[in-house]
């Protein structure tokens, strides 16, 4: 819900955060006290604590174990896979799941982003911090809905680790915290300078990545009192086509005939009749009904052997079967080509007894383009005022009767036909984000202390070529008086003027923002000396406001661009926030931590947050850790404002199924998903629990096994597409089985947003790593292995679960939900060699909705497609430091040439899953250089 912008005095800000406080506060002093009485060897005045602070808490620690798991990412691990962007290389993350966004995905809402979801709850519900602190998110929402952070705006060269927070953490940063946070860590000072550059190209010669990253700094914080510096990052990758892979096999092709499976059900070959002729078409040469048939059929126009690449089709197959052809391979992209440039700095300078003022500033801009596949001139999609239908009924894109073309003369005939003449469809996208920070902490007395002021926001403009206006498309074909024109197609498109073209496909574009400021204040001091070390407090409080806007696609509003659904929405949130939070070591082998937090939003809505975390340390060697949180995500304003969206799914159709059971009609076929927003959404809220244990037998040998549970209710969700499709709130086509009534393909399903799911998600988390000292070198090894053991879906008392499976599809990408990921590593160190090897692998899919449940695809001869197979890649990197100034490194992916293996049901990517794009891609090298000096 978009609400007017209050702005509240100062006074009232601090009155609202000291009230919140103080109520949070007492009970837990209360605690405090009262452990602080009862150690005997309490001391007049607490040790101070050591400055080391750790993802999911405010106290700083003595050591980086804590009750929570946080997976620690260093620069090393980051650097020996070859990836060259922090998106990439946090998507290999065995933690990530259905919902991460990766750059490939350029024709989704999102398309130019990149987000990591972990636990498979969407990027939308795992928080995304820089230093410790938010940024604005980026401008176009996830599948139209999730709002989530852009990680292509972080340069490389200026991270210094990761941190991953695995389990709840709303207690400590508020909403969207609820799968776990990633805290990306810049370096805070820098001297000297690091000159690095990059060259990437695929072994088949494309995909060029061009690289360059400087980063300077001056000053000694400690000697001069002050140090700055700024890391520069600039890059270039091309674009790679499909059709660049048509050696890899169902990579480069939409034709999967070869591979048992009939054009009919390859959703990326074009032109097919589907239905006996009742349906399907869009093909180059262009199609007509014959109306004078019952039912009525296609009747395919001439030229197609001259407009395909398909060989092999005689004038009886294409009146049987349609003129057959392979759009995704003469137009889509496999990767878009992206150009960016990203830049960080920080200065700080130091006053008093520990004192300093610090400021960041950040700004990246980043142009994605990617190619699609032409436009039909048929099909269905949303906008606000309901579904348009331009393939069946008044709405129909019709040949006139007197039109040249028209192989039915007299006849007003509904057409299917792909605009090759047009060309592709393609986005462009570019984002502007800028983040300003300033702030000062230092010691006041017995407290630390840390607040700061920042500013965050995106600026993103997306423009569009090569889609139909619907309008303009009716009059060039059923006006034989069209003043833009007549338009020819087929064989005769080369008539056309390009004054036409550009009456019936004019450019469109979008524009989305989004902001974030915020103030925050934390202190912290040691209340006393307990058994186990001093008993720490840390208390704060937080303002910020959060706006997101999104225009609609020119025309789209009006319902008047084919294929292209509405999308769009506006609305600000303030929030106003105090938490508290304690950690008390009452013994040396027992450490108890407690947070709670209390967000309260403009709009009336309140939520308060707890998180409990207990370590026990029976030796030195062992560690047993639990935690207990809940959590929360407030409605974004895409979900709750003003606006709307029309995307595209597929889903299974029972009505047809059970008339006439084939395999077109029983697989999953493309819907249009019409979806409203809902003022009256609360928020999503969760209870998360972990219990592990940490081994390190040696100070060379670690073990660390997590299970996890985490539980989210009042889901906000589009309302369910098959609960919609089996009650009927559906647009469906003409095309009837049998002459039966409401047996017409579906060409929309009619939805809104909803607090209707809830999901419980559980898995085991296993982290090992070893080093051995071999000779003159030394050897580095570590496993990640994230197993799930549930992944439950409820929804209108029915309980489904996704684990194992293709399952689920409403999230973006179809991705599915594989029951385990591992990542294996190892480094060999000798003097200035470095050698590493990682090994990544995800297990196979059933190719089913859901555990039980159907099968998503089917050979032609009936039989399903029964799994997503298994896929593992290893990937190599070196490096040769020549001396102490200059380095030389290299790195290949996917050594051994590993395919992707075929995935018919997922629409992320053209008959391959997402998660094995690098099998899409194939062996890619990268030679680089570094260059220190002072």
């Amino acid at each position: 819900m978009k609400h007017p912008i209050q702005r509240p005095t100062l006074g009232r800000r601090n009155n609202l955060a000291y009230s919140v406080s103080v109520a949070l506060t007492s009970g837990l002093l209360l605690l405090s006290g009262a452990l602080a009485s009862s150690t005997a060897m309490a001391q007049d005045q607490a040790t101070n604590l050591d400055r080391i602070t750790v993802t999911g808490s405010n106290i700083p620690r003595t050591n980086t174990e804590t009750p929570s798991p946080v997976q620690v990412v260093t620069r090393q691990e980051i650097d020996r896979t070859g990836k060259t962007t922090v998106a990439e290389y946090l998507q290999t993350l065995t933690s990530d799941g259905a919902g991460s966004i990766p750059k490939t995905f350029g024709n989704g809402f999102a398309g130019g982003g990149a987000g990591i979801s972990l636990r498979g709850l969407g990027a939308g519900s795992t928080l995304v911090l820089l230093n410790g602190r938010r940024m604005a998110t980026y401008g176009l929402a996830d599948d139209g809905q999730k709002v989530f952070t852009d990680l292509s705006t972080i340069p490389l060269d200026a991270v210094d680790r990761v941190e991953v927070l695995k389990d709840g953490a709303s207690a400590i940063y508020g909403s969207d915290a609820i799968a776990g946070v990633v805290n990306i860590i810049l370096r805070s000072d820098f001297e000297g300078g690091i000159l690095r550059g990059s060259y990437g190209m695929s072994e088949d010669g494309d995909g060029d990545a061009k690289k360059a990253t400087l980063t300077i700094g001056t000053g000694n914080l400690i000697e001069d009192g002050w140090n700055a510096f700024m890391s520069l990052d600039v890059g270039k990758t091309d674009a790679i086509k499909i059709s660049d892979r048509k050696n890899r096999k169902w990579i480069g092709t939409g034709d999967l005939r070869r591979w048992g499976i009939s054009a009919a059900d390859s959703q990326f070959i074009g032109g097919a009749f589907l239905n006996g002729g009742t349906s399907g078409g869009a093909s180059p040469n262009g199609s007509v009904f014959n109306d004078a048939l019952d039912p009525a059929t296609l009747v395919p126009l001439p030229g197609c052997q001259g407009l395909t690449t398909i060989p092999g089709q005689t004038d009886a197959s294409i009146a049987e079967d349609g003129c057959l052809w392979n759009p995704a391979q003469l137009y889509r992209d496999l990767s878009p080509k992206e150009e960016y440039v990203n830049v960080f700095g920080r200065a700080s300078f130091a006053f008093g007894e520990g004192g300093e003022i610090y400021t960041e500033i950040g700004y990246s801009k980043k142009e994605t383009t990617f190619s699609n596949t032409p436009s039909g001139v048929s099909g269905s999609w949303g906008y606000p005022r309901g579904p348009q239908n331009a393939s069946s009924g008044d709405g129909a894109v019709v040949l006139s009767p007197t039109h040249p073309d028209n192989p039915i003369p007299g006849q007003e005939s509904r057409l299917r036909y792909s605009a090759w003449d047009v060309g592709p469809r393609v986005t462009e996208n570019t984002n502007e984000f800028n983040r300003f920070l300033v702030g000062v902490k230092g010691n006041w007395g017995e407290w630390s202390y840390d607040t700061a002021y920042l500013h965050s926001g995106t600026d993103l403009t997306n423009v569009r070529t090569g889609f139909l206006r619907y309008s303009a498309v009716q009059c060039a074909l059923g006006n034989p008086a069209c003043p833009g024109g007549v338009w020819r197609i087929g064989d005769d498109a080369g008539l056309n003027s390009q004054a036409l073209y550009d009456y019936i496909s004019p450019t469109i574009s979008a524009r989305a923002k989004s902001s974030l400021d915020m103030f925050d204040f934390t202190v912290s001091r040691s209340l006393a000396d307990l058994q186990g070390g001093p008993l720490g407090l840390a208390l704060g409080t937080e303002w910020r406001k959060t706006s997101n806007s999104l225009t609609p696609q020119t025309y789209t509003d009006e319902g008047d661009i084919i294929g292209l659904g509405y999308s769009a929405y506006d609305g600000t949130q303030n929030v106003y926030a105090g938490y508290v939070e304690l950690s008390a070591p009452v013994l040396e082998q027992l450490e108890l931590t407690g947070a709670v937090r209390y967000d309260k939003y403009e709009s009336g809505e309140g939520k308060a947050t707890p998180k409990l975390g207990v370590k026990w340390t029976p030796v030195d060697w062992i560690a047993l850790r639990a935690t207990y949180a809940e959590g929360f995500r407030a409605p974004n304003p895409a979900e709750n404002g003003d606006g709307g969206l029309a995307a595209f799914s597929t889903a299974r159709d029972p009505v047809r199924c059970a008339a006439d059971p084939t395999t077109t009609n029983c697989g999953a076929r493309p819907v249009a998903i019409i979806t409203s927003p809902n003022p009256d959404l609360k928020p999503e809220e969760s209870k998360s629990y972990s219990v592990g244990i940490v081994l390190q037998p040696t100070s060379s040998t670690s073990l660390t096994v997590d299970a996890w549970q985490i539980k989210r209710t009042n889901e906000i969700a589009q309302g369910s597409t098959a609960q919609a499709i089996a009650d009927g709130d559906v647009l469906r086509d003409t095309d009837l089985i049998n002459g039966v009534p409401g047996t017409g393909s579906i060409l929309a399903v009619n939805t809104a947003y909803v607090n209707a799911n809830s999901s419980r998600v559980r898995g085991i988390d296993t982290d090992i790593r070893q080093t051995f000292d071999i000779g003159p070198g030394q050897l580095e090894m570590d496993l990640q292995w994230s197993h799930v053991l549930k992944f439950e879906r409820t929804e209108g008392g029915e309980t489904v679960d996704y684990v194992g499976t293709h399952g689920n599809c409403d999230v973006t990408n179809c991705i599915g939900t594989p029951e385990d990921r591992v990542n294996f590593g190892t480094t060999w160190k000798q003097g200035p060699w470095s050698v590493s090897g990682v090994v990544n692998y995800i297990s196979s899919l059933e190719n089913k909705d859901h555990r039980g449940g159907d099968y998503l695809a089917f050979y032609a001869d009936g039989s399903p497609v029964e799994k997503i197979s298994s896929f593992t890649t290893f990937d190599l990197s070196g490096r040769w430091n020549i001396n102490d100034a200059f380095e030389l490194n290299a790195s290949v992916q996917n050594v051994f040439d590993r395919i992707a293996p075929l995935d018919p049901t997922t629409y992320g990517g053209v008959n391959y899953n997402p998660l094995h794009f690098s099998g899409a891609i194939g062996r890619y090298f990268t030679v680089g250089a570094k260059y220190t000096f002072n």
